[in-house]
């Protein structure tokens, strides 16, 4: 189980890049459309002052159960010990499980 705070964090997270999400989309086609270079430093600035958390490569998927960081499938949501449990005991229906 993952710690209540690095839930949060992530939560948290979440709502940042949701909430500056179209501000920053909006900056990075005035870039790619504004021909002069002093321009584009003055929007890079603007795409600068925006908070650090809100970018969408700083999110990490969790597991839904469990919220490890670790070995996540995005079919599922879940961790790969959770998937595994959960094949073994045939609660995910269609899916198959290895034994050798």
């Amino acid at each position: 189980m993952a710690k209540k705070s690095l839930i949060q964090r992530e939560e948290k997270r979440q709502k940042l890049k949701q909430k500056f999400h179209l501000i920053r989309r909006s900056s990075k086609k005035e870039i790619s459309k504004v021909p002069s270079l002093n321009e584009k430093w003055e929007i890079h600035g603007k795409l600068q002052s925006l908070p650090r958390n809100s970018t969408p490569t700083r999110l990490h998927r969790r597991c839904f159960l469990t919220g490890s960081p670790r070995a996540n499938y995005r079919d599922f949501g879940l961790s790969g010990h959770i998937l595994r449990e959960m094949f073994h005991t045939c609660l995910l229906p269609g899916a198959t499980r290895s034994s050798w």
